[in-house]
C-alpha cells in the first residue's frame, strides 16, 4: 500500500538559483507528466503562476491543460513574509500577505486547487521578538479567514525563523487555531535544527493533529573555515553550507522522518523540490535524473516497516 503521493515542485524548473534551467508553466506540466509524476505544486509568482499575471480565460486555460496530462493540482506555493513590512512604522505587514494570499486563494479557487502553502516570518534585529510573532500570528488569521471564504485549506511551512523549530511551530499553529490552516511540516528544517533520530519522529509526532503536506529536500554540509596566514591557522565559520543532493544521498534523517509520517498514519502529498544548487548541476537532464531519483527514494519510504518508536522492533 502507497501512504504518500509524490509531487513535484515546480520551483525545480524556474530557474531559481544560478545554472537552474527554467521551464514555462506549459513546459512543465508537460515534464512533470513524462516523468511519471501523478502530482504538482506550482509556484505563485514570476516566472510561474503570478496571480496578477494570469486572467479568468488564462487560468481557465491552465485548469484544463493541468487535467489534459492527468495531474492533479496539489498545491499552490505561496511566498509570505509576514513581518516584511514592520521596517518601518506604520506599515501593515501582515495585512499587505494577508492580501497576496487572498489573490492566491481565489487563484486556487479558479483552478480547483484546495491547498494553498504559506510561510510566516523572517526575524528582524530591530524588533522584539514578540511584537513580531503577534504580527505573524494576526497575518495567518486574517488568511485563514480568507482562505474560508474561498474553501481553500492553508499549509503553514517550518520554512522562515519565526516558529522555526518544531516545537514553537506547534505552538503557533495552536494559538491561530482555525479548520482552514494545516502544517506543511517538512524534516530539513528539522533536522538542520539538529532533530535526528527519535527526535525527529516526536517532531512529527507534535504537528500530528494539523499534517496535511510535507516537501522533502536533501542536502550535503560543508564546513566553512577561513585561513590566517599569520597563524599558520583556520577558524571556523558559522554556518556551513548546504547543497541539494538526490533524495537519500544526503545527510538528512528521512528514514526516521518517515517513520514518524506512519506513527501518526499520514497518507498524502509529498513534494519534492530542487531548490538550491544541486550536485550535477542544474541544466535539465540532470534535474530530470535527479527528479527521477525521487519516485525511486518515495517508493522505499512507502515500503518502510513499521516499527515501534525507540526500539527499532516491527510492530505485530
Amino acid at each position: 500500500m502507497k501512504h504518500f503521493i509524490p509531487v513535484l515542485h515546480s520551483v525545480s524548473y524556474s530557474g531559481a538559483w544560478p545554472g537552474q534551467a527554467s521551464l514555462s508553466v506549459t513546459e512543465f506540466i508537460g515534464k512533470a507528466s513524462a516523468l511519471g509524476y501523478p502530482a504538482i505544486a506550482l509556484v505563485a509568482k514570476d516566472p510561474h503562476v503570478s496571480p496578477l499575471r494570469y486572467n479568468a480565460h488564462e487560468r481557465a486555460e491552465l485548469r484544463k491543460r493541468i487535467a489534459d496530462a492527468g495531474l492533479d493540482l496539489a498545491a499552490i506555493m505561496g511566498y509570505t513574509d509576514f513581518t516584511c513590512g514592520l521596517r518601518q512604522p506604520g506599515i501593515p505587514s501582515a495585512e499587505l500577505n494577508a492580501a497576496y494570499v487572498t489573490a492566491l486563494c481565489q487563484l486556487c479557487e479558479d483552478l480547483g486547487c484546495k491547498f494553498l502553502r504559506i510561510f510566516t516570518g523572517y526575524r528582524l534585529d530591530s524588533l522584539s521578538y514578540d511584537t513580531q510573532y503577534q504580527e505573524v500570528l494576526h497575518g495567518i488569521r486574517l488568511s485563514a479567514e480568507a482562505a474560508q471564504r474561498h474553501q481553500v485549506t492553508l499549509l503553514l511551512q517550518n520554512h522562515h525563523d519565526v516558529a522555526a523549530h518544531y516545537s514553537e511551530f506547534a505552538w503557533l499553529l495552536q494559538q491561530a487555531e482555525h479548520p482552514h490552516l494545516k502544517a506543511a511540516f517538512d524534516c530539513w528544517s528539522c533536522y538542520l535544527h539538529g532533530a535526528r533520530g527519535e527526535e525527529l519522529r516526536r517532531a512529527v509526532q507534535s504537528v500530528k493533529q494539523w499534517m496535511a503536506f510535507t516537501t522533502v529536500a536533501d542536502y550535503k554540509v560543508f564546513p566553512q573555515y577561513k585561513y590566517h596566514p599569520g597563524q599558520v591557522n583556520y577558524t571556523a565559520i558559522d554556518p556551513p553550507i548546504v547543497r541539494a543532493v538526490a533524495p537519500g544521498s544526503g545527510v538528512l534523517d528521512y528514514r526516521s522522518f518517515f517513520m514518524g509520517l506512519r506513527d501518526i498514519q499520514y497518507q498524502g502529498y509529498v513534494a519534492y523540490e530542487m531548490c538550491a544548487p544541486l550536485e550535477g548541476g542544474g541544466d535539465l537532464e540532470n534535474l530530470d535524473r535527479t527528479a527521477r531519483l525521487f519516485l525511486e527514494f518515495l517508493d522505499q519510504m512507502n515500503a518502510l516497516p513499521l516499527e515501534e518508536p525507540g526500539t527499532g522492533a516491527a510492530k505485530e
